[in-house]
C-alpha cells in the first residue's frame, strides 16, 4: 500500500447535531466511537468525517466566506486527495490513531 503524507490543518467539533462546529487545538479519538465531545461520534459508521482544505480554498476563490468547519467536517486535512483513497483504505493520525474510509460523501 502506498504511503501519503499529509497534515491536519483543522480539527472541529460540536456539541449539538445542527450547530456550527468550532475548531480547536487537539481532539481526543476512541475506538469505534469517534471524537470525544463531537455530536457525531456514536456506534455510526460515519464518527468522523474529513475534507480537504484544498476543496475549501477552491470554494474561497468562488467568492464563499468559508474556513475550516464550515462544511461539518472534523478533520480538515491538507496535501491528501481524498478522493484518490478507497473504502477501507486507513489513514494514520500521529503516532498512534488510525481511521478507516468507511464512506464517501454524505447527503446534505
Amino acid at each position: 500500500m502506498a504511503t501519503i503524507k499529509g497534515r491536519i490543518k483543522a480539527i472541529s467539533v460540536s456539541k449539538e447535531k445542527g450547530t456550527q462546529k468550532v475548531n480547536v487545538s487537539e481532539a481526543e479519538l476512541k475506538t469505534d466511537f469517534g471524537i470525544i465531545g463531537d455530536a457525531h461520534a456514536g456506534s455510526t459508521h460515519r464518527q468522523v468525517s474529513l475534507l480537504a482544505v484544498e476543496s475549501i480554498e477552491k470554494m474561497v476563490a468562488k467568492g464563499a466566506k468559508v474556513s475550516p468547519g464550515n462544511f461539518a467536517e472534523n478533520i480538515t486535512t491538507e496535501g491528501i486527495d481524498l478522493l484518490l483513497l478507497e473504502v477501507g483504505s486507513k489513514l494514520k493520525l500521529g503516532e498512534s490513531a488510525e481511521l478507516e474510509i468507511t464512506q464517501f460523501g454524505k447527503q446534505c
